[in-house]
């Protein structure tokens, strides 16, 4: 039975304070808020366990009295939800946004001392709240200097954590961790943990828009606090008036494919600002990009310039015979001679190299069924790109370009941007200025009916839903680094992300590299640590609405019976489901297309993937509509597969199933499994 809020909402009184309890719609998780000895706190217990212990709330400021010592619980306000919305694209189309919410205002008993609210959603899968501050006389203008936050988590002496560290050089783009809970200093979020009872979580935030973004500081043992991004100047947060805060959220669930198939981040997300999206597109697409990665061409001009005129017709055909969408082009525009890394300055996104005839290849992409991929990448100068932006998205939009994709490559903390001054200033990719300024971008995108895949992003927490031109952004180590990573991913990396990054949002991973040796095999070079099955995996496991065929199209000529799940996977679903897996162990995902002028929509598809260790997995296939047959495609690790020198060993093979069926997945080390329910 599912109880609304104004049942499930209790209050206790004594000397030391007040306390509020809500409970999930499921009465497992458990909620308290409390201003036990004048001091605002929460905690979470799920089923009847606590996982998050009592805990701080607040701020502090750079000139008004802090949100902490001395308020009280003024009021309370609550409320039930149970609703159902639509994904204009997406890993399923209907989202069920089921809650039980009280919103608890605190104030403290001093002229101009503040107040604020505090909004708690209790979810079946977890909790989110924020920080509400109305305007009031004091803060017309406020400098966030600390925000008190706290997650303290319980028994955290026996909690195995997986985390990257937060505002180092590179970004978000690490190998993940593993360790004992405590041993986790400044990570960035999602941060997933288990408990010693089998009890797994994540920390994340959703909607952030304008402030900085979060990362998780323990300074005491098992406590972690919200430390936020800072300025250059080194105040964290700066606002006018009243402001709300991102969504702190806490998904909790038995197992670990139970935090994967929570919908909280996208719930917790306003919704669609920008009216008719039917012109934002998923799809597939392929690319002038990993020949620059393997040495083959080069982004700067030359005899190996990558982003010439013949060679992107040559993409468009194959694209064009083989169903894809469109052809992403690296290095086409003047800026990228010399050491393009730190070339910010002199990028210039409406001007092509000479052998480069956009205007020609605009037109022979509309007689292929093809268009143009767009990048922009400002090498962290983003003053540089924003006195373009306006002229380089007329440029594309007068082109047939409906995709760009972004880049902000530089060190962490090192953004360049010119201030009012004409001073230039170096800011973080997460801190608040950058995190307006990457929105600032895909809303003057959606304007020319551009779609935005941002790289060196600030992380996805969820805005997607409101801006769905903000159709995937990277945000982690994706397929590059195995090419010069040094070390390269390594083979648990894709079961880590799959409970970690990738409960952020999508990712543009950038899948399906058919040749493992251009360096060489063996286990010691730069080269994807997979097998090629695990490689067809990714395009189910990973999601992502743009999906990209990675390599060189004569690879992909010379293995044309692998290719085609390739060409037949779709990367828009009407359901999907994390059936099994552990976090950096394996994962089994099932998705069922949504219907389109490609696709019947009555089609499943399956990944699996596991990490160095060879494992078999017993799937049952429940999932499928019962009562109908399907040909089961399967491409699955051959006999002798194993990542290091036998990675090309496929076995691909056919039979008929139903829902009531169970299929035994052997995965080799490093492996996978890739399969086409295709409906009869």
């Amino acid at each position: 039975m599912r109880i609304p809020a104004l049942v499930l909402l209790a209050f206790a009184s004594n000397s030391y304070g007040q306390t509020v309890e809500l409970k999930s719609p499921d009465t497992q998780i458990t909620v308290s808020i409390s201003d036990e000895n004048n001091t605002p706190s929460y905690a979470i217990k799920f089923k009847n366990k606590a996982v998050i212990n009592k805990s701080l709330l607040g701020f502090e400021f750079k000139t008004q009295a802090a949100f902490s010592d001395g308020f009280k619980i003024k009021s309370i306000e609550q409320q039930s939800v149970n609703s159902q919305w639509q994904q204009p694209w997406g890993e399923r189309q209907n989202v069920v946004d089921e809650y039980n919410e009280v919103a608890v205002t605190f104030t403290k008993n001093e002229p101009n001392k503040g107040t604020y609210t505090i909004r708690f959603k209790a979810f079946d899968s977890g909790v989110g709240f924020r920080y509400e501050v109305p305007q009031q006389a004091g803060f017309e203008h406020t400098e966030i200097t600390k925000e008190l936050t706290e997650f303290a988590i319980n028994n955290s002496h026996d909690a195995t954590a997986w985390w990257i560290p937060a505002r180092g050089w590179n970004r978000y783009e690490y190998v993940y961790n593993t360790t004992p809970l405590n041993e986790a200093p400044l990570a960035h979020t999602p941060f997933t943990f288990k408990t010693s009872d089998g009890t797994h979580i994540s920390i994340h935030e959703a909607a952030l828009v304008d402030y900085a973004g979060m990362v998780l500081n323990q300074r005491r043992s098992g406590t972690f606090t919200a430390d936020l991004t800072p300025w250059s100047d080194g105040v964290a947060v700066k606002k006018q008036g009243a402001f709300k805060t991102p969504w702190r959220t806490i998904q909790i669930a038995d197992s670990a494919v139970g935090l994967v198939n929570s919908d909280i981040i996208l719930n917790l997300n306003e919704p669609n600002k920008l009216g008719d999206v039917s012109w934002v597109k998923p799809g597939k697409y392929v690319g002038i990009w990993w020949g620059m990665h393997i040495n083959t061409q080069t982004w700067g001009s030359g005899k190996k310039h990558g982003a010439t005129t013949q060679t992107t017709k040559y993409y468009m055909d194959f694209a064009a015979q083989y169903g894809f969408d469109g052809v992403l082009v690296e290095g086409w525009n003047i800026g990228w001679d010399g050491d393009w890394y730190f070339n910010g300055d002199v990028f210039n996104f409406t001007k092509p190299y000479d052998d480069f005839d956009i205007a020609a290849l605009t037109q022979y992409g509309k007689e292929k069924g093809v268009q143009l991929i767009g990048h922009h990448e400002t090498s962290g100068n983003v003053s540089n790109y924003r006195d373009q932006m306006e002229d380089a998205f007329a440029l594309y939009e007068k082109s047939n370009v409906s995709q760009v994709k972004t880049g902000y490559v530089a060190d962490g903390g090192n953004i360049k941007r010119i201030d009012k001054n004409g001073i230039a200033r170096h800011e973080w990719h997460d801190g608040q200025f950058m995190v307006n300024e990457y929105l600032y971008n895909v809303k003057l995108a959606a304007k020319h009916k551009i779609s935005i895949n941002t790289h060196e992003p600030i992380k996805d927490t969820g805005l997607r839903r409101t801006y769905p031109n903000w159709i995937a952004r990277e945000g982690a180590r994706g397929q590059e680094y195995n090419a010069w990573g040094s070390p390269p991913n390594p083979p648990e990396h894709v079961p880590m992300l799959a409970f970690t990054r990738m409960l952020a949002g999508p990712m543009d991973f950038t899948p399906g590299i058919f040749d493992m040796s251009f360096n060489g095999l063996g286990g010691d070079t730069n080269r994807p640590q997979t097998t090629l099955a695990k490689q067809l995996a990714l395009y189910v496991v990973l999601y992502s609405p743009i999906q990209m065929a990675a390599d060189l199209p004569k690879n992909y000529l010379a293995k044309p019976d692998a290719f085609q799940f390739i060409q037949d996977v779709p990367t828009d679903w009407q359901q999907s489901i994390a059936i099994d897996g552990e976090v950096g162990d394996f994962i089994v995902f099932a998705r069922k297309e949504r219907k389109s002028t490609k696709y019947s929509g009555n089609d499943w598809y399956l990944g699996a993937v596991t990490d160095e260790k060879a494992r078999t997995v017993e799937v049952k296939l429940d999932f499928l509509e019962q009562g109908k047959k399907f040909e089961a495609q399967i491409y699955k690790d051959g006999k002798s597969a194993e990542w290091k020198n036998n990675p090309y060993d496929i076995a691909i093979e056919k039979r008929i199933v139903t829902a009531s069926d169970k299929l035994t997945l052997k995965l080799a080390t490093s492996g996978g499994t890739a399969i086409r329910f295709k409906a009869l």
